[in-house]
């Protein structure tokens, strides 16, 4: 079968964590747009360290918690709790949940999906939220009729990149500007990009948060969103650990991966992600910040 086929069916299907289970009537009233979409995914969550801390702007402390909202339903759920109307109409900043890029995607990718469009999370590191840097981050990524399309539902319309001052179609994002956990790694290895330059954010001093061992990380993670596991960015699970110096066999595996998941249909995806290393287990680790240690959970 053509794998544009089964890459369409595939990705146009719910996975266990971006189905709305009980308000899938809710999303009914969204817009089938996918610029209508993404725009309204941008006022669906408040970035818990975006813009400093959550308390500043009118946040309890306790509502940072929300980072931990796993699954879309218990999301949705939550964002009807704090406003009844569906999304797609403005929401002020204390009506949307607090979380991160993976939680924008998340939810934008629930809405897609839920309207039948193929949409899938992808795990990489953007250049275009602070010069001079590739930050951790979580796009989506829409097939349309010429093939997959990056997509990002965090920021707002009239985005400019600070690094150029160029604006980019939120829609269309190029991508030598997001790089996936593939693409990351094999610029890093070949020498084309600073490893120095991929962290969680300039001035997290923590090793195992910047370089090739969170490469290695978010390399893992897109795997697992690709095949429809999408994951918090602080899971834990399988060869993924806080190392800060990869060993060999590590780095082999990870060139291998990488070079898998260029172009890879969506047969040999799924293959890839049974390895025992990289397959998501029915129990993993999970580290939230800041700091907490690392606790296991349940996965549903």
């Amino acid at each position: 079968m053509d794998d544009s086929r089964v890459s369409h069916g595939f990705y146009a299907g719910h996975s266990r964590f971006s189905d709305p289970g009980p308000h899938a009537g809710w999303l009914d009233a969204t817009p089938a747009d996918l610029a209508a979409l993404r725009e309204a995914a941008s006022q669906l969550v408040f970035h818990y360290w975006g813009s400093g801390a959550i308390t500043d702007h009118g946040f309890p402390a306790a509502r940072n918690d929300e980072i931990t909202l796993r699954y879309a339903a218990d999301m949705w759920a939550r964002l009807r709790e704090l406003d009844p109307e569906p999304p797609g109409r403005p929401r002020p900043p204390l009506h949307r949940i607090v979380g991160c890029c993976r939680d924008f995607t998340l939810l934008f990718v629930s809405m897609a999906r839920h309207h039948g469009v193929p949409a899938r999370a992808r795990v990489g590191f953007a250049s275009y939220l602070v010069p001079g840097w590739y930050l951790d981050h979580v796009v989506a990524e829409v097939r349309t009729g010429d093939g997959w399309r990056l997509v990002e539902p965090q920021l707002s319309p009239g985005f400019r990149d600070p690094v150029d001052d160029v604006g980019f179609d939120l829609l269309d994002v190029p991508r030598d500007r997001f790089l996936t956990g593939p693409a990351a790694w094999t610029a890093a290895r070949a020498g084309e990009l600073d490893p120095a330059r991929l962290v969680v954010s300039p001035d997290l001093d923590v090793p195992f948060l910047r370089g090739l061992p969170y490469a290695w990380h978010n390399l893992v993670l897109d795997l697992a969103a690709l095949n429809k596991h999408e994951m918090l960015q602080w899971d834990i699970w399988g060869a993924l650990d806080d190392t800060v110096t990869l060993a060999p066999a590590t780095i082999a595996r990870a060139d291998e991966l990488a070079e898998l998941m260029t172009g890879a249909d969506v047969g040999r995806l799924r293959a890839a992600f049974e390895a025992a290393d990289v397959r998501v287990p029915p129990v993993i680790r999970t580290v939230t910040p800041p700091g907490r240690l690392p606790a296991e959970v349940v996965l549903r």
